[in-house]
């Protein structure tokens, strides 16, 4: 069962649905949707991968324990999207399930992206399970194959990933959308994922030369995270609905400020956030080297003994409880939580008020405050 997604609500949305605002991704019954359409999917790829060999079974059950989670944010944007675009929903018919069906190919992107992510960081972890390439690592092991445990590990990752992103593709393509809405949303799609892999290779960029700058940082922010999470999949849901350009701006003006806020937060949790619920260890981005706008921020306004902490410790695999509270010491004391904090409240402001005179449904728009805050507001 999945878990509910836990939201603070301010105190004054009292305008609104209160049940759409406080678990909007409840909301049209989507989530176990989508899971359903995943299962499917993983169902019938299963298959055809174990008439290749019965030794391809280890990655479909990686992948289905990946994927038994989550938030569905992404198909989540993108169906609402395409609701705000939309009259006359009848939940359950033949078009809205296509939607559905179609959106659900932005979890297997999704997926693709977090594997690969995992093993640009070295990451130990995902969603509280090790993380794929660690998996394959310790199957290695335990087989006492020949060779690196840790290089099978990174090469069946890769190859997993990859697999996700074909599988993307598959399910837009074989929606049973209208051919004139898959061909709208495909191109929004192209240009999603070109965005998403500049993002990458930005981020790692910024690791590998050490990183600083506060506009540097946003660039990753907005490239890897805002766009891919949040404006192009409204943006995708536009294109199925064929919406006009006035939606789709509104969709801007609310998608990339709220993508680059829901990154903040992100950035905020990675250092602060509580292991039990994130599902990764206390400090994780830390010992990872991430440059996030925490950091640049913290560098900015370090003093000389401050900057020489965050040099030595700040990247170091081996940073223990007193390394990581010592980081977050400096993160506080030189204001750069906060500040960060207050970007992420104004990035909130801004992303609201692009919904106002947008010309959407009310239930998406609803939907959408929801979601905002679900974005911004969230312990995971």
């Amino acid at each position: 069962m999945l878990a509910r997604y836990a939201v603070a609500v301010p105190n004054d949305t009292s305008d609104l649905t209160s049940e759409l605002i406080r678990a909007p991704l409840d909301a049209a019954d989507l989530r176990p949707r989508i899971q359903a359409t995943i299962d499917d999917v993983l169902a019938r790829q299963g298959t055809l991968l174990a008439n290749v060999s019965p030794d391809m079974e280890p990655l479909v059950s990686a992948l289905r324990d990946l994927l038994a989670g989550g938030k569905r944010l992404r198909p989540a944007f993108a169906y609402w999207g395409w609701r705000g675009a939309t009259t006359d929903v009848t939940l359950g018919s033949a078009e809205e399930t296509a939607v559905v069906h179609a959106v659900t190919g932005l979890e297997f992107l999704q997926a693709c992206a977090l594997i690969h992510d995992d093993v640009m960081d070295g990451s130990d972890t995902r969603r509280g399970l090790p993380a794929a390439h660690r998996r394959f690592a310790g199957v290695h092991r335990n087989e006492q194959w020949l060779g690196s445990p840790e290089s099978f590990g990174v090469g069946a990752a890769i190859l997993l990933g990859d697999l996700c992103l074909s599988w993307a593709d598959e399910v837009l393509l074989t929606s049973d959308l209208d051919r004139d809405a898959v061909t709208r949303a495909k191109r929004v799609y192209d240009e999603m994922r070109s965005e998403l892999m500049a993002g990458q290779y930005l981020d790692l960029l910024e690791q590998a030369n050490g990183g600083g700058s506060v506009d540097r940082a946003m660039q990753v922010v907005r490239y890897k995270s805002a766009k891919y999470t949040i404006e192009r999949p409204l943006h995708i849901g536009a294109a199925i609905a064929g919406a006009p350009e006035e939606i789709v701006a509104a969709y801007s003006g609310y998608g990339l400020p709220l993508g680059e806020a829901f990154q903040l937060r992100d950035d905020v949790l990675g250092v602060f956030g509580d292991p039990e619920q994130t599902g990764k260890p206390a400090g994780d981005d830390l010992r990872e080297g991430k440059r996030t706008v925490l950091i640049a921020l913290a560098h900015q306004r370090a003093d000389d003994a401050q900057r020489g902490h965050l040099r030595a410790l700040l990247g170091d695999p081996g940073l223990d409880h007193s390394g990581v509270e010592t980081l977050r010491s400096i993160i506080e004391d030189t204001g750069a939580l906060a500040s960060t904090e207050t970007m992420i409240d104004e990035l909130l402001d801004r992303s609201l008020a692009s919904l106002d005179g947008a010309g959407l449904s009310d239930d998406a728009r609803e939907v959408l405050t929801g979601l905002a805050y679900a974005a911004t507001r969230r312990s995971v």
